[in-house]
């Protein structure tokens, strides 16, 4: 591969980096080939790019995008892929949804939320924090509720209200 070769891929994986909001880096490596078509389907379904990347390039790519990087530096070693994506949690929910059945992928270090998580253990940190779309609904529920309330109350008092009036007709 060309030097040129090389400052191509760079410059794709940068791009690529760059356009995602969130990414993962893990390691595939001991997975065979019928596991690792499954993981890319799964990926695929839950809209998860999936790239096998030098960790040389990856590390160029990181140094040529806006943002600090450095603590992912340390995990760039032995195989690497890396997973895009839009959604923050998705991969981290994929990676523990697969691992019920394999050893792989091991979560190396991700980058979600403007915040870098670094180790195997912080899965369930990452699984658990919610997406944009999840909070916004959760915000939008809140504001829902006292409005369904009042509502609520004043659809029961009604019916009541006009109980109370047929009985007193019927006394009549």
């Amino acid at each position: 591969m060309t030097r040129d070769d090389k400052n191509q891929l760079i410059d794709n994986l940068a791009q690529q980096l760059s356009e995602s909001k969130h990414f993962y880096v893990a390691d595939i490596a001991s997975l065979n080939a019928e596991q690792s078509s499954k993981l890319r389907r799964k990926c695929f379904e839950k809209d998860i790019k999936l790239v096998v990347v030098k960790n040389t390039l990856l590390r160029k790519a990181l140094e040529r995008i806006e943002g600090n990087y450095e603590e992912l530096f340390g995990v760039l070693k032995s195989n690497s892929s890396i997973m895009l994506t839009e959604t923050g949690n998705t991969p981290a929910k994929l990676i523990k949804e697969f691992r019920k059945e394999w050893d792989k992928p091991i979560l190396k270090g991700a980058y979600v939320e403007e915040s870098i998580y670094i180790g195997d253990e912080q899965l369930d940190a990452l699984a658990s924090i919610k997406s944009k779309e999840e909070l916004i609904g959760d915000v939008i529920a809140i504001l829902q509720s006292p409005a369904k309330n009042v509502v609520s109350a004043l659809q029961s008092g009604g019916g009541k209200l006009a109980g109370i009036i047929k009985t007193l007709q019927e006394r009549e």
